[in-house]
């Protein structure tokens, strides 16, 4: 038994029976808003509903989920926010909302910058190609044939994420190596993956939930950086494009896909 729960367990049992009644009526219900530009990512959920049960939550208990999705339309995140608002939610937990969208915008180029220095230093030449939507895809590979690339990484953004199949069926027509940060393009048919784990943020993302609940500043929290890193080697697609994937990569590769 931990200590919390001990001292927990001892107060109530010196005064159960003159608040058992009061106890149960001022139990709250913490009700907590998801907002999302499309579909949760898979496994999101559940893995925020385990970081909030390792802080006592148990949803239709003590705690209530109200996920809202704006179906991969940006512009609906607004009327969704004011939704949640006006459910008076305890907390939002955004994903992607417009507020961080235009945080990705700013950091955004500082990322690109990044992309740039690495390049010059590992004397590779850089092509970019920014698309607003799928049909903004044709162009953008036709631009990659042009210029000879000979490998496609994919940023992190809602129309990637969205449009993934469409976008590894026009690399394979046009034989490039597609890498990114989500495993799920590497388990598609990408040549590889490396990234956050995401399960391991969002249930992350519950200690910041638990934290404000109970009444912390939310400008006082830490911003922290990913600590774990997925590394997924498709070897299938390695061998369709006649790519030879060095040992001591694979023998670093926390998934590898025959």
């Amino acid at each position: 038994m931990q200590r919390r729960d001990f001292i927990a367990l001892l107060c109530g049992a010196a005064a159960a029976w003159p608040l058992a009644a009061y106890a149960q009526q001022a139990a709250k219900l913490y009700r907590i808003g998801i907002l999302s530009p499309d579909l949760p990512p898979p496994g999101f959920l559940d893995a925020f509903r385990q970081g909030l049960g390792e802080f006592g939550y148990i949803e239709g208990q003590n705690i209530a989920l109200e996920v809202r999705s704006a179906e991969g339309y940006s512009q609906r995140l607004a009327a969704l926010a004011n939704h949640l608002a006006e459910l008076k939610v305890d907390v939002i937990l955004a994903v992607n909302t417009s507020s961080a969208q235009a945080a990705k915008k700013a950091s955004a180029t500082i990322a690109v910058g990044a992309i740039k220095a690495a390049s010059r230093e590992l004397g590779l030449g850089l092509l970019l190609l920014p698309v607003r939507g799928p049909a903004d895809f044709v162009g953008a590979f036709q631009a990659a044939a042009r210029g000879r690339v000979e490998a496609l990484m994919v940023i992190d953004d809602v129309v990637t994420t969205q449009h993934r199949d469409e976008i590894l069926k026009l690399a394979a027509t046009h034989s490039l190596a597609v890498v990114s940060q989500y495993r799920a393009f590497a388990e598609a048919g990408a040549l590889l993956a490396y990234g956050p784990n995401t399960s391991t943020m969002y249930r992350r993302a519950a200690y910041y939930v638990d934290r404000l609940l109970k009444g912390a500043d939310a400008g006082n929290l830490p911003v922290e950086q990913p600590t774990e890193f997925d590394l997924v080697i498709n070897l299938k697609t390695a061998n369709a494009l006649g790519v030879t994937i060095p040992p001591s990569l694979l023998a670093r590769a926390d998934l590898v896909i025959e």
